[in-house]
């Protein structure tokens, strides 16, 4: 489906007709009669294409006055990948609204973040989505509230701070006005036991959604071999990790079910809640589009036998960018198991201590200032290296180095590449795992090389590249197939 398939009218007709999962959260149909608006697949009678018409977003529908269906939730749709395949104003501005940039800093501070000013940003988003910066916002404050108000047990008031929003008139305005419903009475929908289920103060209990296919065997697979103790862990079969979050800290457990992904989130401030999800959904690259990624590597005849083998991949990504660039940093020509040590070292050293009484997690990763006021002489690696390290984390520390969701990719890759030490392949594997940058490759990578040579792909950089030129804009899925040839722990999920 293209950018703005939204507008093409055919294409979404049939996509309802065929309630048609896949291109859920890529618009929402808004059926005239009802006033209600719906996702792609609701397993309703499709209305007649003549009542129908459609929305690129859930907060252009509330703005023209529908409200959510009961049936589907359209609110509770896998994003769309849009956001996480492009690095334009629009695409930034929605990975910070997701963030809550909104909510803790208003527009000025998203249009700050983007440098351009507050005009331009509204005018972009509302040309491409029909709504502007506030009314995304409150979208996710509305999906939030009724998150916390059909898993928990939270009096009302505590929900409508948790969720963000200013007062409690404007969370129930808001909750009646989007799902034609009170606070109350949705809660009083939740089957009986579900919302009084969690008994531990701040504890979270989510399903997370995506496309089908999934393949967790090397998304968890690599984020459990390359754990750094302390900080991540597999246990009980779910990845878990430490979360620096804005208003304190969290705890994620996740673990791969066959129509979603079981999330338990401990968090010391409940209104760090849509933010900690928003940065699961993108380390787990759940809002992806899996057909769309396979349907192009398949045309690759030496690539369709492994896709077809597993297909739905994700590309394994970060909950903070510049931790995982500073953990590519302390990879660089080592192993997984020596950069796993050369990590946890730091964090004894200079990670914030954390509780977790369910598990071994015990520190946040060290923030850049804490790594920059650090004696560089401690670090047991090559002096080239350590200039490598703390030229990145005093930059990262001071604001010259910007990594964040709202990073501008090519911006970013030439800052990095002008670092000391800062060659294509720890470029590339940042801007793969930590932009999210869906076409990012390594085709100097050990295990890319050796892919090559058992496939029988070209065998040297340069015609690697050029055989690759097929497979945009999806070249880091094609290298998640690609190393999956390999035995190394990354690509198996843990037993």
């Amino acid at each position: 489906m293209q950018t703005a398939t939204h507008f093409d009218r055919e294409h979404c007709v049939r996509a309802v007709q065929s309630k048609d999962a896949r291109f859920d959260g890529w618009f929402y149909t808004a059926v005239l009669t009802t006033r209600i608006y719906c996702r792609p697949s609701c397993p309703v009678v499709p209305p007649k294409p003549g009542n129908m018409t459609f929305y690129p977003s859930a907060a252009a529908c509330q703005q023209a006055g529908f409200r959510a269906c009961k049936r589907c939730r359209p609110d509770t749709s896998p994003g769309s990948p849009e956001w996480n395949q492009r690095a334009d104003l629009v695409a930034r501005a929605m990975r910070l609204i997701t963030d809550g940039v909104v909510d803790r800093e208003g527009v000025p501070g998203l249009a700050a973040r983007l440098g351009y000013s507050t005009r331009q940003v509204e005018r972009q988003l509302l040309a491409e989505l029909g709504a502007g910066p506030l009314a995304l916002a409150r979208a996710q404050r509305a999906q939030t509230a009724r998150l916390l108000i059909e898993t928990t047990p939270l009096p009302m008031a505590e929900i409508a701070f948790a969720a963000g929003f200013s007062s409690i008139r404007a969370f129930n305005d808001t909750v009646r006005e989007v799902f034609a419903l009170s606070p109350s009475e949705l809660r009083r929908r939740v089957p009986a036991g579900r919302a009084a289920g969690e008994t531990t103060p701040g504890t979270l209990s989510l399903r997370l959604p995506f496309r089908a296919p999934l393949n967790p065997d090397n998304l968890f697979g690599h984020l459990a071999a390359t754990a750094v103790p302390g900080v991540e862990e597999w246990r009980d079969g779910a990845y878990r990790r430490t979360l620096r979050l804005p208003y304190g800290h969290g705890i994620a457990a996740l673990a791969p079910r066959p129509d979603h992904i079981a999330c338990r989130l401990t968090l010391s401030d409940l209104r760090d809640l849509a933010v900690a999800i928003s940065r699961c959904r993108r380390m787990l690259d759940l809002d992806a589009d899996p057909v769309a990624v396979d349907d192009r590597l398949r045309t690759d005849p030496l690539l369709a036998p492994l896709v077809d083998k597993a297909p739905g991949r994700r590309v394994p990504r970060t909950v903070d960018e510049a931790e995982f660039a500073v953990r590519a940093v302390l990879g660089q020509q080592v192993s997984t198991a020596a950069a796993r040590t050369h990590a946890g070292r730091l964090v004894t050293a200079h990670g914030t201590p954390v509780d977790d009484p369910e598990g071994g997690l015990t520190h946040l990763f060290p923030s850049p200032q804490a790594l920059a006021a650090l004696d560089p002489d401690t670090l047991a690696m090559p002096r080239t290296r350590r200039a490598t390290f703390t030229t990145l984390v005093g930059q990262l520390a001071d604001g010259t180095l910007h990594l964040g969701v709202e990073s501008d990719w090519a911006e970013a890759r030439a800052r990095l590449l002008a670092l000391p030490g800062f060659g294509p392949w720890t470029v590339d594997v940042i801007a793969m795992r930590a932009f999210g940058d869906p076409d990012a490759f390594l085709p100097t990578d050990l295990g890319i090389r050796r892919a090559a040579a058992e496939l029988g792909l070209p065998s040297t950089p340069a015609a690697l590249i050029a055989r690759a030129e097929a497979w945009r804009p999806w070249r880091a899925y094609a290298v998640q197939y690609l190393w999956a040839t390999d035995s190394h722990p990354i690509n198996f999920l843990p037993v």
